[in-house]
């Protein structure tokens, strides 16, 4: 099997600002720059599966799937997913558990934290009833995995119980189609409705991401106007 990871995130209104790297500061930064411009250029990673990753999650061979990181912008904060395809903790054996990793950057000193901004996972159904999974949640601020990294990752924190095994390891499910799963994480900037989650997610992901922005927008004053008449 295949794992889509997606990442992307919401902003309402809240301009982009972009600054060049200053020369001679080593591989380091380099590295940090070829990750941001893999997020810009599509932000979908692979990681082949061959059928064996559930194997191997339920043989605690691998317990759990990192994804590369990604950045909330180019200048903004780096993350990565984590997903336990055989569950985590009390979910063991019984549920998918999916987490959100703040990871150490060269932008942290210019960030605000704690980090406190709503993340949204969503795993999509690849037929057109598009009955996705989606499930967010809102950060604890006096948790150590949502203060600033002093090492490469902090702890893994999320949704233990993010999806039954049970139905993903049903015959023909919507969520598993040619061995690949897509899996989006959300970082949601701009307090967006619970409402509008659904819109949001239906949107074609080859959009690129302003598009994206703009028509959720556009949905959101659409609906307040249908409100107001």
């Amino acid at each position: 099997m295949r794992l889509q990871l997606l990442d992307t995130q919401v902003e309402t209104d809240v301009p982009r600002t972009t600054v060049g790297l200053a020369g001679d500061h080593g591989s380091v930064e380099m590295q940090e720059l070829y990750e941001t411009l893999s997020i810009l250029a599509g932000g979908i990673e692979t990681l082949n599966n061959d059928g064996q990753r559930f194997t191997d999650a339920q043989s605690e061979r691998q317990t759990s799937i990192y994804s590369p990181p990604f950045y909330s912008s180019p200048t903004g904060y780096k993350m990565r997913a984590r997903l336990y395809l055989n569950g985590d903790g009390n979910a063991r054996r019984t549920h998918m558990s999916l987490f959100f990793v703040l990871m150490r950057s060269l932008n942290d000193p210019i960030l605000k934290f704690p980090f406190n901004y709503k993340v949204t996972f969503c795993m999509y159904d690849q037929t057109p009833a598009q009955r996705h999974i989606i499930d967010s949640f809102r950060p604890d601020i006096r948790s150590n995995s949502f203060q600033r990294p002093r090492s490469d990752m902090n702890i893994a924190s999320g949704i233990p119980k993010f999806f039954p095994l049970a139905m993903i390891q049903q015959e023909g499910n919507p969520y598993v189609r040619d061995d690949t799963m897509f899996i989006k994480v959300m970082v949601d900037f701009g307090d967006m409705p619970k409402t509008l989650l659904p819109y949001a997610l239906s949107l074609n992901p080859g959009l690129p991401m302003h598009v994206q922005q703009a028509m959720i927008k556009q949905e959101a004053e659409r609906r307040v106007q249908q409100q107001s008449e």
